[in-house]
């Protein structure tokens, strides 16, 4: 098995398209075709299940997945060891998020890191849910994640971060959009866009959570895992949304953020992380995340 093997391995398994990973690896498409074959003769199953339409990891993409990031993390951090200075901190962070959640906390974290630990190589990773990436971060996958709380502290360590309580986002010629503030209960008849029920997603959870507790049992019309999709897709009459209120500065022309009363339902926005002994790394992105996203009091 060679290394450039997987790195090819995971330029698929990321981009699950071959164009798009020949692309990024700088490549033709098929010799980067006979790369993952000559990787799935090594290991002696397939990795891949493609078709003329898509490509999907398969159960054994998977299980290596987690392993390629180590050997290729270790490479990484061996060729910075060599170059860094005496007393550098170096290495490579994958950190997810789930989108315009996380527009108050990412930048400010990610310019801090970039600023003051220039040796360390960092990786956004998009649209992770907080289930997704609680799973990730347990395997070892991903090393920090902005998530919502609750999640399972036995799987990963989290600390919150923020709290934001929820408005209702409308289109701008709803009934209620003129409205300073509406009881959730009086939205027990509308339409609702959400992310999906089974993605693991904190928002969808407590989102739905309150309507329970207001009386009824929220009647979604659209599931989306992009939340700024969601807004898109209240702005054109689809439904209604329950999200953050900060994020009315984002929203799309044509909706309206309205407070609710009564009171307040709040998302807990959290960092997560792994369980083990930190790396060097992930070690001075903590305390840097202590610093730039202290826990509310």
């Amino acid at each position: 098995m060679e290394i450039r093997w997987l790195q090819a391995f995971v330029a698929v398994a990321e981009e699950l398209h071959f164009g798009r990973a020949a692309e990024r690896l700088h490549m033709a498409q098929s010799p980067l075709s006979q790369t993952i074959r000559k990787l799935e003769k090594d290991v002696g199953v397939p990795l891949f299940e493609r078709n003329t339409r898509s490509v999907a990891l398969t159960a054994a993409g998977h299980a290596l997945l987690p392993h390629a990031y180590r050997v290729l993390d270790g490479v990484s951090t061996a060729r910075h060891a060599i170059r860094a200075s005496e007393g550098g901190v170096y290495g490579h962070l994958r950190i997810g998020f789930t989108g315009v959640l996380n527009h108050l906390a990412l930048p400010p974290l990610t310019r801090a890191l970039r600023q003051r630990f220039p040796d360390i190589e960092l990786t956004l990773v998009g649209r992770t849910m907080t289930g997704d990436a609680v799973t990730q971060i347990e395997n070892g996958a991903m090393d920090l994640s902005f998530v919502g709380l609750p999640v399972d502290t036995s799987r990963v360590n989290a600390r919150l971060i923020r709290r934001e309580p929820y408005g209702v986002v409308v289109p701008e010629d709803h009934p209620f959009a003129g409205r300073a503030r509406i009881d959730l209960a009086e939205m027990a008849d509308q339409d609702f866009i959400s992310t999906p029920a089974d993605a693991g997603s904190a928002l969808q959870e407590v989102a739905f959570q309150a309507c329970l507790d207001a009386g009824f049992r929220p009647r979604v019309v659209q599931e989306i895992t992009d939340p700024y999709m969601i807004l898109m897709l209240v702005a054109a009459g689809v439904g209604v949304a329950l999200m953050p209120e900060t994020i009315a500065g984002l929203t799309p022309p044509g909706t309206v953020v309205v407070h609710l009363s009564g009171d307040p339902v709040f998302m807990n926005h959290a960092i997560a992380w792994g369980r083990g002994e930190p790396s060097a790394a992930l070690g001075v992105a903590l305390e840097v995340a202590e610093e730039i996203l202290p826990t509310p009091v």
